[in-house]
């Protein structure tokens, strides 16, 4: 298959299960299978884009190794999540929207058009003819990230899991250097496939990653929708948070008297 007809064939596959995932919100009231969904979904294109790639196999098979693992990983993260219970976004969503379902199929289908659009650097990774030491570099960025996100996920587990931290920020751990750590290695995550890239003649997709996740955690879908939530179910306690802690990239938190906490 030539990159066309693969990302053609992800996303006629796409539009399918997240109408299967509109139809199981439905009968369920519960959006937070979209992000469920999303996650399979990049996994299920990248061993699509691997199994049917040009390229080399030792790309071909890094992309498809790394990516289902960090795809089921996520996916399994965020079902345990939300099998029981709707986000808190999505509720906010439903109410704004007061339970319209023609715009909850609309999101579905824009999570649908947006795993083509995250798919282009693996279409870079399985094109690329080379194999080389740019796969030990890809290996290591993506297992460097991947336990920081990891870790940041238990550590917040750890933390909801304590009745005492109800209407609580997670301040353990990485969440006190940054209030979305999650995101930070989520985002960093996506540098793995530029390394596997390079020298693939379409090496400059796999910088689409990076970009675009970036774009969306920090402005559009990530850190805006959760912030807001946060801030509906946590309040002053929240904004104490955001005064002395960085939003994505870690660093060291604000002493309390040069913020102005007074908590």
């Amino acid at each position: 298959m030539n990159p066309v007809q693969q990302l053609a064939c992800i996303a006629i596959v796409m539009v399918a299960a997240m109408t299967l995932g509109w139809l199981w919100q439905r009968r369920h009231v519960n959006a937070g299978i979209v992000d469920v969904i999303w996650s399979g979904g990049m996994g299920m294109a990248a061993l699509l884009i691997a199994v049917t790639g040009a390229g080399a196999a030792g790309p071909r098979l890094a992309l498809a190794l790394l990516a289902a693992a960090w795809s089921l990983r996520l996916a399994r993260h965020l079902w345990r999540r939300v099998r029981r219970d709707e986000d808190g976004r999505y509720r906010a969503l439903r109410e704004r929207w007061h339970g319209h379902q023609g715009k909850f199929f609309g999101l579905f289908m824009l999570q649908a058009v947006l795993v083509p659009l995250f798919s282009l650097p693996f279409v870079a990774v399985a094109a690329n003819p080379h194999n080389g030491i740019h796969l030990g570099i890809g290996v290591l960025l993506w297992a460097a990230a991947l336990a920081g996100e990891t870790l940041a996920d238990r550590q917040l587990d750890r933390h909801r899991a304590i009745p005492a931290n109800s209407g609580r920020s997670c301040r353990a751990g990485l969440w006190r250097y940054s209030r979305h750590p999650n995101y930070f290695f989520e985002w960093c995550h996506w540098f793995a496939y530029v390394a596997l890239a390079w020298g693939s003649p379409l090496a400059w997709m796999a910088w689409s990653g990076p970009l675009l996740m970036f774009v969306f955690l920090r402005w559009v879908s990530g850190i805006p929708f959760t912030e807001q939530q946060a801030l509906r179910s946590r309040g002053d306690e929240y904004r104490a948070y955001q005064r002395v802690t960085p939003a994505f990239f870690p660093w060291f938190p604000k002493s309390s008297r040069s913020s102005g906490d007074r908590q």
